[in-house]
C-alpha cells in the first residue's frame, strides 16, 4: 500500500502526484510541457495543485535550466524618482513578457553593486539591466563571462560592447541652459561636480553648447563638491555671498536636488526665485519637487527607459550569439518649466496648457476608429 508523504512543510509536487494519482513525470509535464499529456489528467493534476495550494520551486527548475524567466536589475539609488521610475517601467515590460524582475539598489556603492550582481546570478536571472554610473567594466565582463547579458541603463559604455539605452543628457543641458538664457539670464551659475559621472560630463557639454551660441553670455561654474544637497546648499550660501554685480543672474543646477538646495539659501539670503535670480534643475527628481518654489526641469523618461533595457535584453537572449548586434538607444529630453524660473502666474497658464493639449491627446485616441 503506498502511503502519501508527510505534509511537515508547503506542499510539494510529491503531494500534487499522490494527490491526483499520478507519478511525478506526469506532474512535470502538466506544469512544463502541458502538450504531453491527456486533458482528463492535466485536469486531476491543476485540480491536485489548487486543492493544495502547491506553488512550483522556480529555484529547482533555474538549477536543472541554468536560467530563469527572471530579469535582474541593479539601480544606483531608489532615492532618486529616476531610477524608481526605471523599476516601474522595466517591471510592467517584464510581466508582458511573462518575465519576473529582481530589483537591488547598490547606494552608489561599487563593491555593493559587485555583490549585487553576483547575487543575481546565483539566483539563475536570465539576464541583467545594470543602471549604473561608471563602465564598471571588470563587474560586467564577470557577469557576462558567466553567460548572462547586461544591458547598460542610464550609461552607455564606451570599454564594453554591450546594448545600452540612455537619455541624451547634453540635450539636456542644452535645453535648460537656452531657457534661462531665454529669460534674460547672461552669467549662467552651473553648479555641479563629478565630472567623472557621464551624465554630469554630458550636460556640462550641452551647458557649453548653449552658452558658445549666445555672444554676451558667460559661464560661472560652482563647484558643489557633490551631487546630493549638501553640495547644493553650500553652492548656493556661496552665490548670494558674492558681489551683486558678479553674482550669476541665473543658476543651473546638474541634478534637481542640488538645484532645490540652491533655491532654499537663495531665499535665506532675501534674494527672489525666480525674480532676482531664475534656478533651474536637469533631472527631473519629483524628490525635489516639494520645496516653497516649484522647480523648473528637463525630463529624463527613466520608465520609458527601463522599458527600453528590457526589449533590448529579450532581444539579446532570443538572438543567436552570432547575429546579435549590441546598439545604443538614446531618448530625448524636454524641458518642463515651473515657478523657479518663469514666475507662479506663468507657471499656471503653462500647466494648464499642458493638462489642455494631454485632453485633447486623450479625447483624439477615444475617437480613433
Amino acid at each position: 500500500m503506498a502511503h502519501p508523504p508527510r505534509r511537515d512543510g508547503p506542499p510539494s509536487v510529491h503531494h500534487v502526484a499522490a494527490r491526483a494519482g499520478v507519478s511525478l513525470a506526469t506532474v512535470s509535464n502538466v506544469l512544463n510541457h502541458p502538450e504531453r499529456v491527456r486533458p482528463a489528467t492535466a485536469e486531476r493534476v491543476h485540480a491536485a495543485v489548487a486543492e493544495l495550494g502547491y506553488t512550483p520551486n522556480r529555484n529547482a527548475s533555474a538549477l536543472v535550466s541554468g536560467s530563469s524567466s527572471a530579469i535582474g536589475l541593479v539601480v544606483m539609488s531608489l532615492r532618486n524618482s529616476l531610477f524608481s521610475d526605471m523599476v516601474s517601467g522595466a517591471q510592467l515590460a517584464a510581466r508582458a513578457q511573462d518575465r519576473t524582475l529582481l530589483i537591488t539598489s547598490s547606494e552608489d556603492d561599487l563593491r555593493a553593486q559587485g555583490d549585487h550582481l553576483a547575487s543575481l546570478e546565483s539566483s539563475r536571472v536570465s539576464g541583467i539591466l545594470l543602471a549604473t554610473m561608471t563602465e564598471s567594466r571588470d563587474q560586467v565582463e564577470l557577469t557576462r563571462r558567466h553567460g548572462r547579458p547586461v544591458v547598460y541603463v542610464n550609461y552607455e559604455p564606451t570599454e564594453v560592447d554591450a546594448c545600452s539605452v540612455v537619455v541624451d543628457n547634453e540635450q539636456a543641458g542644452f535645453i535648460a541652459t537656452e531657457h534661462l538664457i531665454s529669460q534674460g539670464c547672461r552669467r549662467i551659475g552651473f553648479v555641479s561636480a563629478r565630472l567623472d559621472l557621464q551624465p554630469v560630463r554630458r550636460r556640462r557639454a550641452g551647458v557649453l553648447r548653449a552658452v558658445a551660441a549666445h555672444p554676451g553670455v558667460t559661464l560661472v561654474d560652482v563647484d558643489a563638491g557633490d551631487i546630493d544637497p549638501p553640495g547644493g546648499t553650500d553652492a548656493g550660501a556661496r552665490i548670494a555671498r558674492m558681489p551683486a554685480d558678479e553674482r550669476p543672474d541665473g543658476v543651473l543646477g546638474v541634478t534637481d536636488l542640488l538645484a532645490m538646495a540652491v533655491v532654499t539659501e537663495l531665499r535665506a539670503a532675501d534674494i527672489r526665485v525666480p525674480e532676482d535670480i531664475p534656478v533651474s534643475g536637469c533631472d527631473h527628481n519629483s524628490i525635489a519637487w516639494g520645496g516653497a518654489v516649484p522647480l523648473t526641469s528637463v525630463t529624463m523618461h527613466g520608465a520609458e527607459m527601463g522599458a527600453t533595457a528590457v526589449e533590448l535584453l529579450l532581444a539579446e537572449l532570443t538572438d543567436a550569439p552570432d547575429t546579435h548586434v549590441h546598439r545604443t538607444v538614446v531618448i530625448g529630453s524636454e524641458l518642463v518649466p515651473r515657478e523657479s524660473t518663469i514666475g507662479r502666474s506663468a507657471a499656471a497658464a503653462a500647466a494648464g496648457a499642458a493638462r489642455a493639449e494631454a485632453a485633447c491627446s486623450s479625447d483624439l485616441r477615444r475617437s480613433e476608429p
